[in-house]
């Protein structure tokens, strides 16, 4: 599902951009639905413009489906440069999970593999965020 955002030409340059988009839409959305997890994809231009920002998985409570051909997919379509990937943890705790880890390390193979650069993986919560980058886990 494709998120609109206000500002067409928005570009992310830090994590707290992203989780400003993320935290816009968690207001459009019904308290039942925000305690489930939601993956992001950010296809980016090689200026950090947003070209796409897409819901890619729903999932439960403390998980969610992700698999990088769903990841990849429109950004591969839409010829982007690279991608920041975002999920909130409905828990509030933002440290990521051995699981969150393992994903980001598939995703930063499955893009290296189709030249398109994995930026960053975000956590969001209401009250804090985890950048992979920034904890040079990517």
């Amino acid at each position: 599902m494709i998120i609109k955002i206000l500002d067409s030409k928005r570009s992310v340059g830090n994590p707290f951009q992203v989780g400003e988009i993320i935290a816009d839409y968690f207001k459009t959305i019904d308290k039942i639905d925000r305690d489930k997890e939601h993956f992001f994809c950010f296809q980016l231009n090689c200026r950090n413009r947003i070209l796409v920002a897409e819901l890619v998985s729903v999932g439960i409570l403390n998980a969610s489906l992700v698999h990088p051909r769903e990841v990849y997919t429109r950004a591969v379509r839409n010829r982007c440069s690279q991608i920041v990937v975002a999920h909130n943890h409905p828990s509030g705790d933002p440290d990521p999970s051995e699981e969150d880890i393992a994903v980001t390390r598939k995703l930063v193979e499955a893009g290296r593999i189709i030249g398109i650069s994995l930026i960053d993986h975000i956590i969001y919560t209401p009250h804090a965020l985890y950048s992979f980058q920034d904890h040079h886990l990517i």
